[in-house]
């Protein structure tokens, strides 16, 4: 699959859980880490599962795996590593604490208007 249409498929299937304020980096000529990150919010910890766990779902239905899972214990913050696609699914206030988007600054940033 390629990766502009695997990162969309992600959006799409966060969006069907009515996560938001997603955004897109792309890491690709900074980092050998992933070359994709793609962070969105939720209201509350069972909204974070909720979002996550569709990820995971859908893309295992589609034979894709994830490769490691992190932040299910507490639900502040879940993590799902794809290799060159890593998801950042966190609740609302502990997103504005850590601020990846300000910690990667030099990305590209894509942001993906709310409801659409």
């Amino acid at each position: 699959m390629e990766k502009n249409n695997f990162v969309n498929d992600i959006v799409d299937l966060i969006q069907s859980k009515k996560g938001f304020d997603i955004t897109i980096l792309n890491l690709k000529n900074l980092s050998s880490v992933a070359d994709y990150f793609i962070i969105c919010s939720a209201d509350v910890d069972i909204h974070v599962k909720a979002i996550a766990d569709e990820i995971d779902r859908k893309l295992r239905k589609d034979g894709i795996n994830c490769f490691n899972k992190e932040g299910y214990n507490g639900l502040n913050w879940v993590l799902l590593d794809y290799f060159d696609v890593v998801v950042h699914v966190f609740k609302k206030d502990v997103r504005t604490f850590y601020n990846l988007e300000k910690l990667w600054g030099d990305a590209e940033i894509t942001e993906i208007p709310n409801g659409g």
